[in-house]
């Protein structure tokens, strides 16, 4: 489900599109599944951001991604002022990304 939050701070008081979503793959969000989730969200210009226990980092990095830690199972925040952007990255986190 699809929720909407204001954040000024870091939007400058745009309407944000957040949306959780599990994170399917085996290894988590690391190395082969972070370089894919940041591949689609370079593609907007929108910024995009997720967000794990209180950290939140630009998912345009597959590095940034991974200093996340996100495991199998966990639950993260994507955030965004493009609704597609946030719906993109939601479908893959929440698919198998393969390892190799």
């Amino acid at each position: 489900m699809l929720f909407y939050r204001p954040r000024i701070k870091s939007f400058e008081g745009e309407v944000v599109y957040a949306q959780k979503a599990r994170v399917a793959s085996e290894i988590g969000l690391h190395a082969r599944p972070a370089a894919t989730v940041a591949r689609a969200a370079q593609g907007f210009s929108d910024p995009v951001y997720l967000s794990l226990r209180g950290e939140t980092v630009e998912a345009k990095s597959g590095l940034m991604i991974m200093t996340l830690g996100a495991a199998c199972g966990d639950v993260v925040t994507v955030e965004s002022t493009s609704e597609d952007a946030v719906r993109r990255v939601v479908e893959l986190i929440e698919t198998t990304i393969s390892p190799l």
